[in-house]
């Protein structure tokens, strides 16, 4: 918390916020200012063996014409398997400024991509130029190229040297200062500066005559055309009388950190550098080193150098992977005597290649590298698009986040009307990386439709501040004669007598003075308030936009949660039903006895009764007949040969009868005892279903208490929207009736902070309002 009685003090917020203003764009069109859409080139990489080998040839990039590039999804790849399902298409196409081929020579793309950039740096003007694309696409071989097959930084360079000639200036007492500067050095710092360019030069090898780019034996890397433009303009130069200075930087950046490549490593472990701001809004690179080269030779020793120093590793994807953003600086001072007319600046930037880590296969050092690669180039991505955004609605206020990485923030300036940018986008054919081909020309398809404002400088504010040796302000010979400087002006105030003014006078002139001061410091309050009104409206409806988001997320959750209540419920079901049965099938797979069978066993067994019976009944009706041995002795035969013969009929009779009923009765026990098996073999299931039971109705009690407690919990989530509900109410009647009341000044982030909880202050159960402190005595 601020203090109350804290004075409020006046901040100029424009360097902290990056924003596209709609009047800021208003203002410099109708001032005339030079509109023109960023230059966006492409250029194909043609097949390797390896990948021909490899099938990688599958028609993914067709060149239409000289502009138009389609490309076609191949089987397996991301953006064909989702068109299959109906989401998104499988062929899109794309236009740039020029489309160059695979067999576009490098002089053929230096003279229609990079030759007016570098004119318009010759004249006075500040270029960029950047290479964008996946790995192992032909970015560095584009920027640089091979000392047989230079790129277009070689080639640039070779056309400044044909352009200023012999009109260098030979003095290296004039060097570049901050971003649009010059810095007179005296005798000791241009020792210092030539022991330096030496000590670079000196760790570079000689390489032979014949490979150099400057060669006799070999024609002039700049074609007839070029070269007889520019002399043209040399021509010019030299009525003039004008000389030129061309100083050279050379960084890289790594991790998110800045070093310097022309600094000879004294160590393993490298120094990084700062960037910083200039109080302008110019971002610069703090203690970086810019050497003065003479020709060609020079430069090129510098950059065999810087490149020996750059971070390069192998990964799947490219042996000789850059795992860092090159940046090669030049910037051109336009001398006339001891003056510096104007400073230009040309700078060249080789991307690193964005990559995916599970194709190149990347872990450990490597991994972070990757990470930090994609996410500078996301946030790149982030600002075109924010410009974008921003131009096509002239009434909304777009913020570029500019400041979230080192890259962006050094590429600032040329985004916003203080020099031209354009971008090469390298691609490659290959089939396996269509999908990160595929992101890279949808991202050039944004900046193509950026509009470069490039506003018209007043003669007076192209001049260059110049600098003394100290880094202190010093007088212009031209621009500035017979002005004094600002301490002198400041010593002559001191010595004014301002006794000899009347009272009257001076009364006026404090009057008038602070007159502007109040109107100065009224027109600074309306505009910090207007910061801090559109920062607390959007951080307000950011607010507002997250609550929202989280209600719907909560009844997701009811939807999902009660939808597998549901599920979990009838899957128990289910899974009971089916173990009951399961047992009750395995406890009778073995005594299981079909009802057909059973029925017909109880018929025979019915059957076998109603005959044992009538044996019964037989055997009493014969039974007198057993004691025919004791009637036979007591009374004599009328016939005994008719007795005996009926005795033994008698006898057979008995015998088989006597057989009969044991063979009954062991039926009749077999089928005792079956029965009572099949009795048992029924309660013991019959057990089994009822324990099942209990347990089915135990598990239903479990659900019944869960859906229980369910309920409670959407009872709490409706008690909780109702408290939502009117803490919104609340907020509404606030923000009606805040606009109109004053208040006591107080910081940024503790209005903001005051703004974000005074809605919550009505409600009861939610009270942030600090305690009143106790008096000290």
């Amino acid at each position: 918390m601020e203090s109350e009685d804290m004075q409020p003090v006046d901040i100029d917020l424009t360097g902290e916020f990056s924003v596209f203003s709609p009047s800021l764009q208003q203002t410099v069109m109708s001032s005339g200012a030079e509109q023109q859409m960023m230059q966006i080139y492409l250029r194909v990489r043609p097949f390797s063996k390896e990948e021909l080998s490899g099938n990688e040839d599958q028609d993914c990039v067709v060149i239409d014409d000289g502009q138009t590039v389609t490309l076609n999804a191949p089987k397996g790849s991301a953006t064909m398997k989702s068109s299959e399902k109906g989401v998104g298409l499988s062929i899109h196409k794309f236009s740039f400024s020029k489309v160059f081929g695979p067999q576009t020579t490098q002089g053929e793309l230096f003279e229609d991509t990079v030759r007016s950039q570098v004119f318009d740096f010759l004249e006075g003007e500040n270029a960029l130029i950047f290479s964008y694309g996946v790995t192992n696409a032909g970015k560095t071989f584009t920027i640089q190229g091979t000392p047989k097959d230079p790129g277009i930084l070689p080639r640039a360079l070779d056309a400044v040297f044909s352009y200023i000639g012999g009109l260098q200036y030979k003095g290296m007492d004039l060097k570049p200062h901050l971003m649009n500067g010059a810095q007179f050095l005296d005798v000791e710092q241009v020792k210092q500066e030539r022991t330096a360019k030496m000590t670079v030069l000196a760790s570079v090898k000689e390489e032979c005559d014949h490979q150099r780019l400057s060669s006799s034996s070999e024609p002039s890397i700049s074609s007839d055309i070029t070269l007889s433009s520019f002399s043209s303009s040399n021509n010019l130069t030299e009525a003039s009388g004008d000389q030129f200075a061309l100083w050279v930087a050379f960084f890289e950046i790594y991790n998110e950190c800045v070093y310097d490549l022309l600094q000879p490593s004294q160590s393993r472990k490298r120094s990084s550098l700062r960037v910083c701001d200039d109080g302008a809004g110019n971002a610069y690179v703090k203690d970086l080193k810019w050497i003065n080269i003479q020709n060609l030779s020079e430069a090129n020793k510098l950059l065999q150098f810087g490149n020996k120093n750059r971070s390069a590793a192998a990964t799947k994807m490219n042996q000789s992977s850059s795992r860092s953003h090159s940046i090669f600086t030049m910037k051109l001072l336009k001398i006339d005597g001891q003056t510096v007319e104007r400073i230009s600046e040309f700078s060249l930037c080789d991307l690193a290649g964005s990559e995916r880590c599970n194709k190149a296969k990347t872990f450990g050092e490597r991994l972070k590298e990757a990470g930090n690669i994609n996410n500078s180039l996301l946030i790149l991505g982030k600002c075109i698009g924010a410009l974008r955004s921003g131009q096509a609605d002239g009434t909304k206020v777009a913020y570029v986040p500019f400041r979230e990485s080192k890259l962006t923030k050094l590429f600032q300036a040329f985004f916003c009307g203080k020099g031209r940018a354009a971008m090469i986008v390298n691609i490659n054919q290959c089939a396996s990386t269509y999908d990160e081909t595929l992101h890279v020309l949808k991202f050039s398809a944004v900046a193509k439709q950026v509009v470069q404002v490039i506003p018209d400088k007043p003669a007076e504010l192209s001049v260059p501040c110049l600098v003394g040796w100290d880094g202190k302000p010093l007088m212009r010979n031209d621009a500035l004669e017979g002005h004094p400087s600002e301490d002198e002006l400041f010593e002559e105030e001191d010595d004014l007598d301002m006794s000899l003014l009347p009272q009257h006078e001076l009364l006026d002139i404090i009057e008038n003075l602070r007159i502007k001061f109040l109107t100065e410091r009224r027109k600074n309050l309306v505009q910090e308030m207007e910061i801090r009104k559109e920062m607390g409206d959007a951080m307000l409806q950011q607010l507002l936009e997250s609550e929202e988001l989280r209600i719907r997320q909560v009844e997701e959750l009811k939807e999902s949660y009660a939808e597998k209540l549901e599920n979990t419920f009838e899957m128990y079901k289910d899974a009971i039903k089916e173990h009951a049965y399961q047992n009750a099938m395995s406890n009778l797979e073995d005594n299981y006895v079909p009802l057909d069978e059973f029925t017909a066993e109880q018929e025979k067994a019915e059957a076998l009764r109603r005959k044992v019976s009538e044996l019964e009944d037989l055997v009493r009706c014969v039974s007198p007949l057993l004691s025919v041995d004791q009637w036979c002795q007591t009374e004599p035969l009328t016939d005994p040969g008719e007795t005996d013969d009926r005795i033994k009929h008698l006898r057979q009779e008995n015998v088989v009868l006597e057989k009969m009923c044991e063979d009954n009765k062991q039926l009749i026990l077999y089928l005792e005892k079956r029965l009572v098996d099949l009795n048992q073999t029924l309660h013991h299931v019959r057990d089994d279903f009822l324990e099942k039971s209990a347990d089915a109705e135990a598990l239903r009690k479990t659900v019944d208490e869960q859906s229980k407690s369910m309920g409670e919990v959407l009872c709490q989530n409706a008690e909780k929207d109702e408290e939502i509900a009117s803490l919104k109410a609340e907020i509404e009647k606030l923000s009606q009736k805040s606009p109109v009341q004053t208040r006591t000044r107080r910081g940024l982030l503790a209005n903001i902070k005051e703004a974000v909880s005074s809605p919550r202050r009505g409600a009861s159960s939610y009270s942030l309002v600090k305690p009143p402190r106790t008096p000290k005595y």
